[in-house]
C-alpha cells in the first residue's frame, strides 16, 4: 500500500483530499501546518502533496529539507497563488507536478497515479500477483479475491456475477469508508463509461438481494459504505 502525506492547512479541504485518496486504497496522513510536517520527513512516505501557503514554515521550504532527506522521493505541489510562478519555482526546487487550486480531485487521483508508475512501476502490483491476498471473511461471509468465490458459513456458495463480484471487492477494500457513486462507476465500469449512474443502485441491490446479511449501508446524498462486524 502506498502512504501519501497530505500538508493543507484548509481544513475542509485537507478532509475532502483525503478521503478521496484513502478510497483509492492509499493510507493518507495529514498535516495542517508546515511544522508539523516538517518532524515527519524522516519517516519517507511514497509521496508529499503539499500546499504552498503554510502558517509557519511554508511549502518551498518544506520540499527542500525533504529532497535533502531523500531526493527520490516525489512530491506535487497545491496552490491558489500565481501559477505560473509556482509552478516554476516547484520544478526548480524538485517538485514532480503541481495543480494550481481550486482543481477537481478526480485530476489529483488521476495525477498521483500516474505518478506511482512513473516512480514505482508496477513493483507493487508483481508482488500483489505473487502473493495471492488471503480470503476476507465479512460475517458470515468468507471473500476469496483469488479465486473470485464468496461462501457463507463453511460450504454455502453464494453466486455472484463478474460485475456483482467487482463491486464487492471494491466495498471491501474500503470497508467503513463512505464511497460515492461516481468513483464506483470509475473503478468498476471504468472511465470510458458514459451511462447513468442508476447502474450502480440496480448493481448494489442485486448484491444486497444475493448477500442479505451484508452490512453495506445508503449515506444519503453522498454514497455508501459497507461496515465490517
Amino acid at each position: 500500500m502506498y502512504t501519501i502525506y497530505l500538508v493543507e492547512d484548509e481544513i475542509s479541504l485537507n478532509q475532502l483530499i483525503s478521503s478521496y485518496l484513502r478510497q483509492e486504497g492509499w493510507d493518507v496522513v495529514s498535516f495542517t501546518d508546515g511544522e508539523e510536517a516538517r518532524a515527519a520527513i524522516a519517516r519517507e512516505p511514497h509521496l508529499w502533496i503539499l500546499d504552498i501557503m503554510l502558517p509557519g514554515v511554508d511549502g518551498y521550504q518544506l520540499i527542500r529539507e525533504i529532497k535533502k532527506e531523500n531526493e527520490a522521493i516525489p512530491v506535487i505541489f497545491i496552490s491558489a497563488r500565481d501559477a505560473d510562478l509556482d509552478r516554476i519555482v516547484g520544478l526548480e526546487l524538485g517538485s514532480d507536478d503541481y495543480l494550481a487550486k481550486p482543481f477537481q480531485t478526480r485530476e489529483l487521483i488521476i495525477r498521483v497515479r500516474k505518478l506511482f508508475e512513473r516512480v514505482y512501476g508496477k513493483t507493487k502490483e508483481a508482488d500483489l500477483a505473487a502473493s495471492p491476498p488471503a480470503p476476507v471473511v465479512v460475517s458470515p461471509y468468507t471473500i476469496d479475491g483469488h479465486a473470485r468465490t464468496v461462501k457463507r458459513g463453511a460450504d454455502q456458495e453464494v453466486e455472484l456475477t463478474s460485475k456483482e463480484f467487482d463491486l464487492l471487492m471494491h466495498f471491501v477494500s474500503h470497508a467503513g469508508q463512505v464511497v460515492q457513486r461516481e468513483h464506483i462507476l470509475n473503478e468498476v465500469w471504468g472511465e470510458d463509461y458514459f451511462g447513468t449512474d442508476r447502474v450502480v443502485d440496480d448493481l448494489i441491490w442485486r448484491l444486497r438481494k444475493k448477500m442479505p446479511e451484508l452490512r453495506l449501508e445508503t449515506v444519503y446524498g453522498f454514497g455508501y459504505r459497507l461496515v465490517k462486524r
